[in-house]
């Protein structure tokens, strides 16, 4: 990546986030904010799966989108992701942790990478917009075919972002609860991401657990 980001950026949304940990319980742990540029390297990237915020309920959000603890209860947009995945490659999934998947080439990214304590979208407005919107901008300008997933408007909105028209582009209804019946199920955007990666000689995700298996 030729181009850089304005480190002013950051800087200025960390000088509010470290104020924000101190005083209040934010997830994910502060540690794990970058998770998702720490498991997926530039270099390796296939596939973007943009969400909104992290999970606000207790030690749920680990830094990567969509994504939870092994120890969790399965969040219902990650079980509607999984029974979508079932549908479409027949794979089983039953590990919610998602790391195998960023490690692969998969960027699991927030748009907004901190939230506190039951309180969704509470960090909107402090800058991470800005931030991920130049990432995704970044990415766009890879002259290398990449797959990004856009599930729901506000992923949608992201759209604009994306101008490299080597990229393939998915884009469906959220698989949240409430709108994972109206166009998410029956998508099939694993099996898309597939065949455009085999098209272009990139090597396929392997959606299914750790064990490289479905179970």
């Amino acid at each position: 990546m030729k181009e850089k980001i304005d480190l002013n950026i950051i800087n200025d949304i960390m000088e509010t986030i470290i104020k924000e940990y101190k005083n209040k319980v934010c997830y994910p742990a502060f540690d794990n904010i970058f998770n998702c540029f720490k498991y997926t390297n530039y270099d390796d990237l296939k596939v973007v799966i943009i969400g909104q915020d992290p999970y606000h309920g207790e030690n749920e959000a680990h830094g990567l989108s969509f994504s939870v603890l092994e120890h969790c209860k399965t969040p219902p947009s990650l079980r509607n992701i999984f029974l979508e995945l079932h549908n479409d490659l027949g794979i089983d999934r039953k590990n919610n942790n998602l790391e195998d998947w960023a490690k692969q080439g998969v960027l699991l990214l927030n748009a907004i990478m901190t939230v506190e304590k039951d309180k969704p979208l509470s960090h909107k407005n402090i800058g991470w917009e800005n931030f991920t919107d130049k990432i995704i901008e970044l990415i766009s300008l890879s002259d290398k075919p990449l797959v990004f997933i856009l599930w729901g408007n506000y992923a949608k909105s992201k759209k604009r972002l994306i101008t490299n028209k080597k990229h393939l582009i998915i884009e469906s209804a959220h698989p949240s609860f409430f709108s994972a019946n109206r166009g998410f199920f029956g998508s099939k955007p694993f099996s898309k991401a597939n065949d455009f990666l085999k098209q272009n000689n990139i090597k396929e995700i392997e959606w299914s657990d750790k064990n490289g298996k479905s179970i």
